[in-house]
């Protein structure tokens, strides 16, 4: 039987809005999403993943690219270790790294890819991203070309993302206030559907059901928080989590890492 590894290493990144990590795990990471463009190179094992276009594998040499908002999950292949470095942007520092030559939103539409190119470039930007003495000028070019290189040949305008009224509303009440507690029935009434429908819909929609998008919200909220400075057990509390466990575990399962080490890595 296979035991459980999971070690993360949160690298200070000395860019802001692009935080570097790099993962040893077998862990299998539930359907979730992030805020940001997330762009990694596995350089050991394989995993399978739920995404946008269906189901997709991964292996070794492979880059792995998701958008914000995209639900996805990763499951390591007959439960063995993969290893990877993963880079995750803000969508706003991508909107201004590019802004000379893409006009529009972007999306990247191949989940995994085999690009020696993209692997190449990403692995110069990691380096200078997580070097002990940072040099700006490497830095920049390296985010630049590995940014280009990826909206050039592995994304495209993103067309306008219209759900259905009933979802819709749910999401937008959530996404107003994910620390508010909030029912089903209320989802429900507000939808202008049965609890079923709701249910079933947004299921269909989202990925995911709604329980799991507020408690994705309230993660996405606690990071907020922590960035801002606040301690754990505050952002807990704040974030519309029952207590520090509570958020701890969430935290784990939707990102990898604890609070306390996101919070250093920060710092």
């Amino acid at each position: 039987m296979v035991g459980r590894t999971h070690h993360v290493d949160q690298h200070r990144s000395a860019v802001a809005g692009i935080e570097a990590m790099t993962l040893a795990s077998n862990h299998a990471f539930p359907r979730h999403s992030h805020d940001q463009f997330g762009i990694g190179l596995l350089f050991s094992g394989a995993q399978r993943s739920w995404s946008g276009i269906g189901p997709v594998e991964s292996r070794a040499g492979d880059a792995i690219m998701v958008n914000p908002g995209e639900i996805h999950d990763g499951l390591p292949v007959d439960g063995c270790v993969r290893r990877w470095h993963i880079l995750y942007f803000d969508p706003a520092l991508v909107r201004r790294e590019a802004a000379d030559e893409m006009t529009s939103e972007i999306e990247v539409v191949r989940p995994t890819v085999r690009d020696p190119l993209l692997a190449e470039r990403f692995g110069l930007l990691f380096a200078s991203l997580t070097a002990s003495v940072a040099d700006p000028l490497a830095t920049e070019e390296s985010l630049l070309s590995l940014i280009m290189h990826v909206l050039r040949r592995h994304g495209r305008r993103q067309p306008p993302c219209s759900r259905p009224p009933p979802v819709a509303k749910a999401l937008a009440r959530m996404d107003a206030a994910p620390a508010s507690p909030v029912t089903l029935t209320e989802l429900a009434a507000l939808s202008g559907v049965s609890r079923f429908q709701l249910l079933r819909g947004f299921a269909r929609e989202v990925g995911i059901t709604p329980h799991a998008y507020l408690i994705q919200r309230r993660v996405r909220l606690a990071r907020e928080l922590l960035a801002a400075g606040q301690a754990v057990a505050e952002a807990a509390f704040a974030a519309g989590f029952a207590d520090q466990s509570h958020m701890t575990r969430a935290f784990v399962r939707q990102l990898g890492v604890t609070p306390g080490r996101y919070m250093a890595a920060i710092a």
